[in-house]
């Protein structure tokens, strides 16, 4: 079994799964056979994933907000979790232009918040803090950015994640030491992409809403790059680092970890555009300019020799395949309409069509 049948009876605490990630999160640890708890805000709609789904049923379903401290509390102390993978935030670089308090109490003080229930209740426990490729002080430059570079942001989203992570840092070394009972690590993953992501201002949802409707596209930053990357593969890393924490002592484990996709999946933005079009075999995009727009980065990419090196994790499909794994998945859950049933089908159609591809590729995560 994938990631070695340790998460089959464990009790494991997702934060966020009522959004995009944690949605296919929340799936796949059903699928593995854990006791799946979740702390999240309701997702926005009907039409969210976690809502489609009915992924209520596939868990222990929480409403709660991270950064209200107490209701973090009562939730870990309820139930004192094996694993914890902490992935609430606030997602989006342009929202935290329009709400940069409520970016920063989210993604710093709901961090903490985490941490600090963990500590003060003792918990034993393996704890995975999902931060972002944004975290990194971004120097627009060619070369990809590896676990020991320096933290920053140049928006508030970018600042609240390289907070995040040096405030994980701090806990880590002031509270968790390696003997210790708690063995916390931190994870950043690429530009995530795939089937059934809504949210305001991500490209791909935008342009899913757009182009299945016929019309055309507008695309912000069409020479922008990033390391585009499908949803399933920086959660199988989540995964397989939650294990690792809880099975092996190794002080080592307990670090910061990318789980980005291959050198050659960084393509800009015009290019994930043009690829989406020709998949669903319709549609156009154009760009302009429409006076000035807030700052995003340029280029970004992310190393991922550590995770291969030292956890034998590596990404399992290209930019081609993720691409169209994400535009048919999305036609799909678009036809599956109201029917929970489908939409939950084909959410475990995806995961074992991934975790076949992972054991061919000789993931570590994945070998029986």
């Amino acid at each position: 079994m994938s990631f070695h049948g340790f998460y089959r009876g464990k009790k494991v605490l997702v934060t966020g799964h009522t959004g995009f990630k944690g949605s296919w999160l929340t799936m796949w640890l059903h699928h593995l056979g854990a006791d799946t708890h979740g702390l999240a805000l309701p997702p926005e709609n009907d039409q969210w994933l976690f809502a489609q789904a009915g992924l209520d049923q596939r868990c222990r379903h929480r409403v709660g907000d991270v950064r209200d401290y107490a209701a973090v509390k009562a939730c870990l102390e309820q139930v004192r979790p094996d694993v914890i993978l902490h992935l609430a935030a606030q997602p989006i670089v342009r929202a935290s232009y329009v709400d940069p308090v409520g970016t920063a109490a989210t993604n710093i003080m709901g961090s903490v918040h985490v941490m600090e229930a963990v500590r003060e209740l003792k918990l034993p426990c393996s704890v995975v803090m999902v931060t972002s490729d944004k975290c990194y002080e971004n120097r627009e430059w060619p070369f990809a950015y590896r676990e020991n570079d320096p933290m920053g942001g140049h928006d508030v989203y970018s600042m609240s994640k390289g907070a995040a992570e040096l405030a994980v840092s701090s806990y880590r070394r002031s509270f968790f030491p390696p003997e210790g009972p708690v063995a916390m690590a931190s994870a950043r993953a690429g530009n995530v992409i795939g089937p059934g992501d809504w949210a305001q201002d991500r490209i791909v949802a935008d342009a899913m809403r757009t182009l299945l409707r016929d019309e055309a596209l507008l695309v912000r930053n069409p020479r922008a790059i990033r390391p585009w990357q499908h949803v399933l593969e920086p959660l199988s890393g989540y995964l397989w680092l939650g294990a690792r924490l809880r099975e092996d002592a190794e002080a080592w484990l307990r670090d910061g970890w990318n789980f980005g996709p291959g050198l050659d999946a960084a393509r800009t933005v015009g290019e994930l555009a043009d690829a989406m079009v020709h998949t669903l075999g319709r549609g156009r995009w154009y760009t302009e300019q429409k006076g000035p727009q807030p700052h995003e980065a340029h280029f970004l990419r992310l190393s991922i020799e550590k995770a291969g090196n030292l956890l034998g994790w590596k990404p399992v499909w290209n930019f081609e395949t993720t691409v169209s794994r994400t535009v048919n998945g999305y036609e799909r859950l678009v036809a599956a309409g109201s029917s929970a049933e489908a939409a939950r089908r084909f959410m475990e159609e995806e995961i074992a069509a991934y975790e076949y591809d992972a054991r061919i590729c000789d993931n570590h995560w994945a070998r029986t």
